[in-house]
This record gives structure tokens, C-alpha cells and sequence, in this order.
């Protein structure tokens, strides 16, 4: 369990004094992990990347990633030499999360075309060879897929650290998808994979990953709980439907802590109800050491 992360996801307002402070905050609470959701059609929020570069600038040890990018208005070969340029000027603390597109009507009003689940999944597939091509030090690259051509491109600049691919895969194909390439899996939120589907998607995960010939273990699984960290008891059941988790610090603790023995979670995401400074470092100062230390103590078998 030494490999346990923690952190929040960031909501990309137009505050930047605010982002500025709470990440501050996070790190120094202890947080891993900053990501920031990724939605470039709504009028009145920052673009994700260039939040991520402030974010990033103002901090020394936290890493950033996009919770999840949206791939079809992100061109790959520019967000790998984004994602590159944010690590290597963070001293390699961005990481890649990366959805194959949600909220299609959306993003169509932003002319690109409307994709279909398979065609979705075909796109993030040539994406993650694309990525990890520009990040390399091979020859030029030469890719013509149903989604994506790349005609000679030279790869450069590579990031000052493996960069890891996570996905946000919510369906079969797609999570078989990530269990063969990618280097990680930010689980969707409650309201798009209710908590009883969560096993399930692990499962898949992990069979594909072995038919691939790689080590489930080497996939990094990111939960992602929205909720509140609350001063009485309250609901912190997770094992069906959406609702956000609300309870207290211990009742957080118990929850993860189960999370990571009954399913291969490494890594924790706090998604507030309220975007506030005081409920992200709760869930680094109280949250995170007690999962910690139940999960040492072996409480969590007994729970």
C-alpha cells in the first residue's frame, strides 16, 4: 500500500485566485494528485492545459493531470507536445488522462464531427500510439488511421518523465481497450459507472490485460468519489446506484480503505460537492493517513 495516492479534481472556473489557492492547499496537505476537469465548450471555464501550466507553476510536488482530456477536440500530436511542454516545465508532474468524448452534441456545435461508441474507441486507440510516437525517439512518424494521419512528423519534445496514459473508459470495448494499451484507468464518477458496475470493469481491465500479456497490477485504477467530508455520520454506501458519498472522516477511511483491498485501487480522487479549500485538505490531512493506517492495521478485513 506504499503506492497509495490521493488527491482532488479541480473545477475550472474563471477564479484563478481561488485555483491558485487550492492547489497550494492540496499539496500542502499531503495530495498527490490535482486533476482538472476538461469541458471546452462551456463559455465560462479556463482551458484545461493552460490551467494545468498555472497550477503547476505554483506548486513543487503535486502532479496535474486533465480529468478526463477531450481527445476529439484535441488533436493528439499538439496535446502530446502540450502534455510534453507541461511536464517537462513542472519537472515532470503532468500526467495524461484521456476521454474519446462525452456530451457529443457539444462538441459537434464546436465542428467536429459526431462519433459512435466504436468509432470513439477507434480514434483513442490510434490517439495512445500517436502519443506515445511524438513522445519517442524513433524516426519520423508515419501513422494513416480511419481518425487520425500523421505524415512525417519528427517526435520531440520528449516529457522529462514516462508520461502515463490513464483513460476514462466506461464501457466493455473501451475498458478492454485501456487493459491492453493503456498505463491507467481514472474510473468515471458514480453518475456515469454506478458503484455496482465498478468490479465489473475491473474484471475486464485485469482479462484483457492478461491477454495482452501485461501484469494487471501495472494498471494504475484511480477512484473517483464525489461527496462531501462531513462533521456527523452519514451515507457512505457504495455498493449500488450514484449517490454521492457524505460522512465523516472515518467513514471516508473505511470506504477507500475497503475500495483498495476488494478492488486493485491505487489511487484516490475526492471530487467535493462544494469547491472548497477547507474540504480538499480535509481529505488530505484526515482522509488519506486514516485509510493509510487502517489498511496497515488490518482494520479494513474486519470492517
Amino acid at each position: 500500500m506504499t503506492d497509495l495516492a490521493f488527491g482532488f479534481s479541480l473545477v475550472p472556473t474563471l477564479d484563478i485566485g481561488f485555483h491558485r489557492e487550492i492547489a497550494v492547499a492540496a499539496e500542502e496537505s499531503g495530495l498527490r494528485l490535482l486533476g482538472i476537469q476538461d469541458h471546452p465548450y462551456v463559455p465560462d471555464y479556463l482551458d484545461t492545459l493552460v490551467l494545468a501550466g498555472q497550477v503547476l507553476a505554483v506548486t513543487s510536488r503535486i502532479s496535474v493531470f486533465p480529468d478526463v482530456v477531450n481527445l476529439p477536440l484535441r488533436p493528439p500530436v499538439m496535446l502530446a507536445k502540450s502534455a510534453a511542454a507541461l511536464d517537462i516545465v513542472s519537472g515532470g508532474r503532468f500526467e495524461l488522462a484521456v476521454g474519446a468524448g462525452g456530451y457529443w452534441d457539444a462538441i459537434t456545435r464546436m465542428g467536429v464531427p459526431r462519433r459512435s461508441r466504436e468509432e470513439a474507441n477507434t480514434a483513442l486507440e490510434e490517439a495512445i500510439a500517436i502519443l506515445r510516437a511524438v513522445w519517442g525517439s524513433g524516426p519520423a512518424i508515419r501513422q494513416r488511421g480511419v481518425f487520425y494521419a500523421v505524415d512525417g512528423a519528427r517526435p520531440g519534445p520528449a516529457p522529462a518523465h514516462p508520461i502515463g496514459i490513464w483513460t476514462g473508459a466506461q464501457g466493455p470495448k473501451a475498458l478492454a481497450l485501456t487493459g491492453r494499451l493503456a498505463d491507467g484507468w481514472a474510473a468515471p464518477i458514480a453518475s456515469y459507472l454506478p458503484y455496482e458496475k465498478w468490479p465489473e470493469a475491473n474484471a475486464i481491465l485485469d482479462q484483457a490485460a492478461t491477454a495482452a500479456g501485461r501484469r494487471p497490477r501495472d494498471i494504475r485504477r484511480i477512484a473517483q468519489l464525489v461527496g462531501e467530508i462531513t462533521d456527523r455520520p452519514g451515507d457512505s454506501h457504495t455498493e449500488h446506484g450514484s449517490a454521492p458519498v457524505r460522512g465523516t472522516a472515518d467513514q471516508w477511511a473505511t470506504l477507500l480503505a475497503r475500495l483498495a483491498l476488494e478492488q486493485p485501487y491505487t489511487a484516490f480522487v475526492f471530487w467535493p460537492e462544494q469547491q472548497t479549500v477547507d474540504q480538499v485538505v480535509r481529505f488530505g490531512h484526515d482522509v488519506a493517513p486514516l485509510v493509510r493506517e487502517t489498511l496497515n492495521s488490518g482494520r479494513a478485513d474486519a470492517s
